[in-house]
């Protein structure tokens, strides 16, 4: 079975967004007030060929441990829909 699988991948909350505080100054200097804080990452779409949404979820996990996260950096969340 094909399973559709989302991994967000975002800069770890203790590091600088560099590209997120690009945005916040672009926003503010548009005038767009109320806006807190920018964070900028990635969102990953995988089509899954698995027996499970587990399996599934699993192969993204691995994927996401070996390829598409830098832990040193970032973290991620992988769903299955």
């Amino acid at each position: 079975m094909t399973y559709t699988v989302q991994i967000k991948v975002m800069p770890l909350k203790e590091l600088l967004d560099p590209q997120g505080k690009a945005v916040m100054d672009g926003l503010e200097n548009l005038g767009l007030t109320g806006v807190a804080d920018v964070r900028i990452g990635k969102n990953i779409t995988l089509e899954v060929m698995a027996d499970s949404p587990e399996k599934a979820k699993a192969i993204a996990e691995e994927a996401s441990k070996k390829l598409l996260a830098n832990p040193v950096m970032e973290y991620y969340e992988v769903s299955v829909n």
